[in-house]
């Protein structure tokens, strides 16, 4: 279940972007190999990235097309995507809900912990009129912020957090205490497509110290920096305190990478 009341607001992930690349556990290498493998993808054609963040999947996926169009609704985000250095890509301020926007059709789209922060039954049926006939949407699951297993105090961490911001969970300038929805496979399927087949992908195993995991409570939208306003420094050298010194082996969950066929 999910607050209805919830509306986004562009304060959702302010001040997360730039603590994404060292707090979020990048995507494996094997994803992009695997998507290319399945769709056929052979540096033609187009491809649109939907809440691309600051370009997550940009290192995996940019190559395997001619032109890339990456979104995203946070400005923070874009100009962190448009210092990648990928030339292929154009990255774009704008919301999902405003697709098709005149974009043109694309030969995949992407959506990668993402669309659960969308109005998810026009924005899957834009999706699907913007495929070429062969195309492909592909919904990435994954959780790149924790681990699931390597000794990093999460639950503590969870009750440090709402001792500052209280016990529901904040989003933007509104609160999700029954977190984001799910059902995202009604909504493909309500918008015309077809599937999914999925492709699955081991969680990697990473050694990551103190200034990894204040990097990745940061960037999550429950946490974000401006939720803590001027208490922001005395929640990281609270959260410095209980993490201590030692480095954590953190184990990730696997990738699920779910193809819809329109």
């Amino acid at each position: 279940m999910v607050d209805t009341s919830w509306k986004w607001d562009a304060t959702l992930f302010a001040g997360s972007a730039a603590y994404y690349a060292r707090g979020r556990t990048p995507y494996p290498t094997a994803l992009g190999t695997a998507l290319a493998d399945d769709l056929g993808l052979d540096g033609t054609g187009r491809w649109l990235d939907v809440g691309c963040g600051p370009g997550t999947l940009t290192p995996h996926l940019a190559d395997r097309f001619e032109r890339a169009v990456g979104i995203d609704a946070d400005r923070e985000m874009i100009e962190e995507a448009s210092r990648s250095g990928v030339t292929n890509v154009e990255w774009r301020l704008m919301r999902a809900e405003e697709l098709p926007a005149g974009l043109g059709e694309f030969r995949l789209i992407t959506f990668a912990q993402s669309f659960h922060w969308m109005d998810r039954a026009p924005v899957a049926a834009a999706a699907h009129g913007m495929l070429t006939a062969d195309g492909a949407l592909v919904h990435v699951h994954a959780t790149t912020h924790r681990g699931i297993d390597g000794g990093v105090p999460y639950d503590e961490i969870g009750e440090l957090v709402r001792s500052f911001l209280g016990p529901v969970r904040r989003a933007g300038q509104g609160v999700l205490p029954n977190g984001t929805p799910g059902g995202e496979s009604d909504f493909y399927r309500a918008a015309g497509f077809q599937g999914p087949h999925r492709i699955e992908l081991p969680g990697p195993v990473v050694t990551r110290d103190a200034d990894d995991i204040v990097a990745a409570v940061f960037s999550t939208s429950s946490s974000a920096p401006h939720l803590f306003g001027e208490r922001a420094q005395e929640f990281e050298a609270a959260l410095r305190e209980l993490l201590g010194p030692q480095p954590f082996h953190e184990r990730f969950g696997d990738i699920a990478l779910d193809v819809w066929r329109p």
